[in-house]
């Protein structure tokens, strides 16, 4: 249990960072769908921004986070591979922050936004940041560093929080109430509107990477295994761009429905609905937040541990321990929704609440398949990662573009469960052929069969009040009690077979 527990322990720690950090950024959800903030409309026009973020973040880092990894293992005590990746992501990424902002009116007409020229040049200088710090912050990790990593995302997080609360929730009513002052009248333009939200980001962006300047590699020339070594460049990329693909890929599945709907729906609802689609998809938040924690946690974990005898059976235990957390989460958010709802105060978004047990669902396929990407990684078949993540987002887009404009945002969050349930099973299948791990699917799909059953056992009862939520407290706890006892670390049933 030693390495499972190391493992717990760093997930908690980068789990309360991410989860204290996303969480704090979740609250700012609330802010923006309240009355008198932003209408679903403009909500969306942020959502569908983000979306586009998305995209380009994984091609500015092209799979150099996990490459670093890789390669840090591989070569044990070099810097070279750092110093490396890290000035190869400043170059590409430099390059796009000065075409991004030369060309930022066409980029924004090109995405449907010509409106919102100057968000779409402050969002350039955000994803730019956010590239030239992942493999800083991914050094942390790998140097087993996650309180420095936990503070500079946390504070971060809070940066950007208190800019939002000074715009959106001091300057925008009082300026609204007619109450403006010497501050507001030197800071605030009603006329800008989302586009506080992404200045708020630059400039928490913009503190990160202050934070990580003594991270920062001494540019040197050579193979002294501590300045820059272009020997590496080749082997590195050729790791790497299969991940560019696969990532890519991946934002197909995670992202193009809110990017497609702006394209294929009506012109004067599309807005609307991709602002109430994106508010209900923050409700997955809980299961979300924890594969995020556990990926910080488990890609490291997985490259150390990988050369220990019985690995593979200690893998095989974290999939049913992750999976029992997951369902775990998702009934929290199901059997109490109607008190989650509340995180979107405008009940003008609340429609789109029909969405979150189907998104939730596909967000615990989507956590089982990135554990499961612990076999291509291991044995160096990354472009099998790739072939996958393309074949869900060739379901996506079908998916997406047949279903969109007949059921809307529905239809967008049933191809999404449908696409990663499908890339779970051919991960699945693929992976015992080449790295075989003996998970136990029964236990797997059990724990998420009885989730499912027991939120909708709890659906049909008439209740209400009091007793209502009771009933659903003792419902959760005798699931948690449940997975507890199959799990827990003693006797014959805590083996990932049995």
């Amino acid at each position: 249990m030693s390495t499972l527990s190391k493992l717990a322990g760093q997930t908690a720690i980068y789990g309360v960072s991410s989860i204290v950090a996303r969480f704090l950024n979740y609250l700012l959800t609330p802010l923006y769908t309240s009355r008198g903030v932003f209408a679903p409309a403009a909500f969306g026009v942020i959502t569908s921004l983000y979306a586009w973020t998305a995209f380009l973040n994984v091609v500015l880092t092209f799979g150099m986070e996990t490459t670093f990894f890789r390669f840090a293992s591989k070569n044990e005590g070099s810097k070279g591979v750092y110093t490396t990746a890290v000035y190869l992501l400043t170059a590409t990424t430099a390059l796009f922050v000065v075409l991004g902002l030369y060309f930022g009116n066409g980029i924004a007409s090109f995405i449907g936004y010509p409106d919102h020229a100057t968000s779409v040049r402050l969002l350039v200088v955000i994803i730019g940041i956010d590239a030239v710090t992942v493999v800083p912050m991914a050094r942390l990790r790998q140097e087993n560093r996650p309180w420095k990593f936990a503070a500079i995302n946390v504070l971060s997080v809070i940066v950007n929080i208190g800019f939002n609360l000074f715009f959106l929730a001091y300057c925008m009513p009082k300026f609204n109430a007619g109450e403006s002052n010497a501050l507001i009248d030197a800071v605030y333009d009603p006329t800008f509107g989302v586009g506080y939200v992404f200045l708020a980001n630059v400039i928490s962006s913009g503190l990160k990477f202050l934070l990580l300047i003594p991270e920062w590699p001494s540019f040197r020339l050579g193979e002294d295994r501590s300045g820059f070594d272009a020997k590496l460049l080749r082997p590195m990329l050729a790791f790497g761009l299969p991940l560019l693909v696969a990532g890519l890929a991946g934002m197909t599945n995670e992202t193009a429905d809110r990017v497609l709907m702006k394209h294929l729906l009506p012109a004067n609802i599309a807005d609307t609905q991709i602002g109430i689609y994106g508010a209900s998809y923050k409700l997955a938040i809980l299961i979300t937040l924890f594969i995020q924690a556990f990926r910080f946690a488990a890609e490291p974990f997985f490259f150390s541990h990988a050369k220990e005898k019985n690995s593979r059976e200690t893998f095989a235990r974290i999939m049913n321990i992750f999976v029992a957390v997951c369902m775990g989460a998702f009934l929290l958010v199901m059997l109490f929704l109607d008190l989650f709802k509340w995180f979107i105060p405008n009940p003008d978004y609340w429609p789109g609440l029909v969405v979150v047990p189907i998104l939730m669902m596909a967000n615990v396929f989507l956590g089982i398949y990135y554990n499961q990407s612990v076999w291509y990684k291991l044995s160096d078949r990354t472009r099998a990662g790739g072939t996958i993540a393309i074949i869900g987002a060739i379901i996506t887009l079908a998916l997406l573009f047949w279903w969109i404009p007949i059921f809307g945002y529905l239809g967008a969050a049933w191809a999404t469960f449908i696409c990663y349930a499908s890339m779970t099973a051919i991960s699945y299948v693929w992976g015992q052929q080449h790295y075989p791990i003996p998970y136990n699917v029964g236990r797997v799909l059990g724990y998420m069969a009885v989730g499912v059953f027991l939120w909708w056992g709890c659906e049909q009862l008439p209740l209400d009040g009091p007793v209502k939520y009771a009933v659903r407290a003792v419902v959760l706890l005798g699931y948690l009690g449940f997975a507890w006892r199959q799990e827990r670390p003693s006797g014959q049933r805590n083996s990932a077979g049995g």
